[in-house]
């Protein structure tokens, strides 16, 4: 990474990158802001990305391609079968990653998907560091059970742990000595916990969690999705591994893993994913589902077009200046807010800046759902737009109780290569201003919830008319402004 120091002595971010194309931006009226905000449902995902102003939901499918990318896409080998292009993704996944067999999928859950038909039997086990929305979705569609057994250190909202990702090996030792290895259908890792805050694990756990896995005979599978910021974290805090390069790093880190599967649209900047083997017999057993589900063997429901991008994106992800980007702006946003008493997940860790909602509205019940009254608050005061992390993003039990999740989180994602730092210094503007004020903040409450994956495109109304006084004080406090 490349280290600049300002003589200033500030400590700000350097984009070791400069824009070439540029996309404008509109910031409507606060009242325009409230409105749009109530025709979404209070859901962000509901939103017109023309009524947005920075797009802070996720970092997935909406990172910056390069130049290379873009010009990569001009040479693709547009066929449905036997492309060269994608002859080229396979080669450079090998590549990086060693394992000798891929599957093409159009995307990281089409992945979890196969993996789960194939894997997931009833009444299976799977242990994790944490769950991802879709990957636990998958699972229990196919009649198996979410384990999580992250460190303690993993739920702590302020540390200063490194490894915040980590899996506690005692805990998966227990798990396998309880139920039997018969009953494990893999061990899932996942690089840069993404409901937790992003946070990483170490080369050092992965290593302990193979021995493990090698002592009672499980599979071990990394979902690689946000294997970028797991890279700069394990570069920067793991003493052991300073000195290796991040191809290094990431050679290391595949060969303690069976299966390896990835959403490309984070991992690769472009839109696809698959999924890595090392074993034909594995490779063999979930070959047939990506014809069924997705495409030929060739393209697996990408865009050949992409399968460019994403092969170019893939050997700039080993770019030390091009993982660090993301993780170095993100410490900076957190930094920044600290400084100012806002409650945010620390340390710093990958994929967006997250606001702790439980301390920031701990006058809003759980039943109220904290995260996501949040992210409708801080749309309506700034134009931005972030992502729920929390009770909105579980799902009920089989009999309707609510499941509160272990954190309530507001992410506000930072895609790679996409904001200023001027529009960073502006959402924490924005954010500042509300929690000052976010006492005028009141919960919500659902008009129409959907079963499954309700965080998608459920509706819902704030209890009390918390809206309005919240735009009322905005225009005391700033006048005309936007």
């Amino acid at each position: 990474m490349s280290i600049v120091k300002f003589y200033s002595g500030e400590q700000i971010p350097l984009e070791m990158h400069k824009v070439r194309i540029v996309q404008k931006l509109n910031l409507p009226p606060i009242e325009y802001r409230l409105k749009a905000m109530t025709e979404a449902g209070n859901n962000t995902f509901l939103l017109q990305n023309q009524d947005v102003f920075m797009d802070m939901l996720t970092d997935s499918g909406v990172n910056a391609m390069s130049d290379r990318q873009q010009a990569a896409m001009l040479i693709a080998d547009d066929s449905y079968a036997g492309s060269a292009t994608y002859t080229r993704l396979e080669n450079k996944l090998k590549e990086i990653f060693g394992h000798q067999y891929f599957l093409p999928t159009h995307q990281g859950r089409a992945a979890e998907n196969i993996l789960s038909q194939v894997l997931v039997k009833p009444g299976a086990i799977v242990p994790m560091n944490y769950h991802f929305t879709t990957t636990k979705a998958h699972i229990t569609l196919n009649g198996g059970v979410v384990e999580e057994i992250i460190t303690e250190a993993g739920l702590q909202v302020t540390s200063n742990n490194p490894f915040k990702g980590d899996m506690d090996i005692g805990k998966l030792t227990a798990l396998v000595e309880k139920h039997g290895s018969d009953k494990i259908a893999f061990v899932r890792m996942e690089a840069g916990t993404n409901l937790i805050g992003g946070q990483p694990f170490s080369l050092q756990n992965l290593t302990d969690i193979r021995r493990a896995c090698d002592q009672h005979g499980l599979l071990l599978v990394l979902d690689a999705s946000l294997l970028a910021d797991n890279l700069h974290f394990i570069k920067q805090r793991e003493n052991s591994c300073k000195e290796l390069s991040i191809r290094e790093i990431t050679l290391k880190m595949a060969d303690l893993c069976d299966i390896i599967y990835f959403s490309a649209r984070k991992l690769g900047c472009a839109r696809g994913g698959g999924i890595c083997l090392k074993t034909e017999a594995m490779y063999r057993k979930m070959r047939g589902l990506v014809p069924l589900y997705e495409g030929f063997l060739t393209y697996g429901g990408m865009s050949i077009r992409e399968i460019e991008a994403i092969t170019v994106g893939l050997e700039e992800t080993m770019d030390e200046d091009m993982v660090s980007q993301g993780p170095i702006f993100i410490a900076y946003m957190v930094d920044e807010l600290v400084k100012r008493g806002i409650p945010v997940i620390t340390p710093a860790g990958g994929l967006g800046c997250h606001v702790n909602a439980m301390e920031f509205l701990n006058h809003v019940p759980q039943s109220q759902y904290p995260a996501g009254a949040l992210a409708s608050a801080f749309y309506i005061a700034g134009g931005v737009r972030g992502m729920e992390r929390g009770t909105l993003s579980e799902q009920r039990t089989p009999d309707g109780q609510e499941v509160f999740s272990n954190m309530e989180l507001l992410r506000l994602a930072l895609p790679r290569r996409v904001f200023t730092l001027s529009q960073v210094k502006y959402a924490i503007d924005r954010l500042t201003w509300l929690y000052e004020n976010r006492r005028l903040i009141g919960g919500l409450e659902f008009t129409e919830e959907p079963a499954i994956l309700r965080f998608f495109y459920g509706l819902l109304r704030p209890v009390s008319d918390w809206q309005e006084k919240l735009v009322a004080k905005f225009r005391q406090d700033f006048g005309d402004s936007l």
